[in-house]
């Protein structure tokens, strides 16, 4: 499956095959925009001058790497921080997963397992964890564990459209950026 995120063709390319570039992805969709968020990793490869492995980046030096984050412009609005975060990200996928950033999903026996899984990782607080199991490149990676739906929560109801697991299209990525003015307008109500 190819993701169709509001985001250029090689981006969304990357983004569908690079399981570990999807995971940087969805850690950095964080005080960003989506896009922002989801162009990064491609734009991490370009920097670099090729795809990192997770090795590759656990071991990476943390302050050239954070120059990596800062250059013009930056890959993040908190270039230090998130360079860190994505460090600490690919020490656990090589720690856990031996650097096989696939196996995060893949395997997992349940949704809740997998739901387990994805909340272990840094920067994946719980909703973040529920979306991404119903993100659809887990999915298309072949593996889609039972009861991933209701580990999901409300973020796998069919046509939710409240996250980025749901954007496929202008119109879906309109309802979704609704969705999360609405939940924003609540927070700032409820203080």
């Amino acid at each position: 499956m190819t993701l169709s995120l509001p985001v250029d063709a090689d981006a969304n390319e990357l983004l569908s095959r690079s399981p570990l570039a999807l995971l940087i992805g969805m850690l950095l969709d964080q005080q960003v925009t989506l896009e922002k968020a989801f162009t990064s990793p491609r734009d991490l490869v370009r920097r670099l001058g090729h795809e990192p492995t997770a090795q590759e980046l656990a071991d990476y030096d943390p302050e050239a790497l954070v120059a990596i984050f800062s250059e013009r412009p930056a890959l993040h609005r908190y270039p230090r921080a998130m360079a860190a975060r994505v460090q600490q990200l690919c020490q656990l996928v090589v720690d856990r997963y031996h650097g096989d950033a696939a196996s995060v999903w893949a395997g997992a026996p349940t949704g809740q397992d997998l739901l387990t899984r994805i909340n272990a990782l840094p920067g994946f607080g719980a909703d973040k964890a529920r979306i991404f199991v119903a993100f659809p490149s887990a999915s298309s990676a072949g593996y889609a564990p039972k009861g991933w739906r209701e580990a999901a929560g409300h973020f796998g109801d069919e046509g939710s459209r409240c996250s980025v697991a749901d954007i496929v299209d202008a119109d879906s990525l309109a309802e979704v950026r609704a969705y999360k003015q609405s939940r924003k307008s609540a927070a700032k109500a409820a203080h």
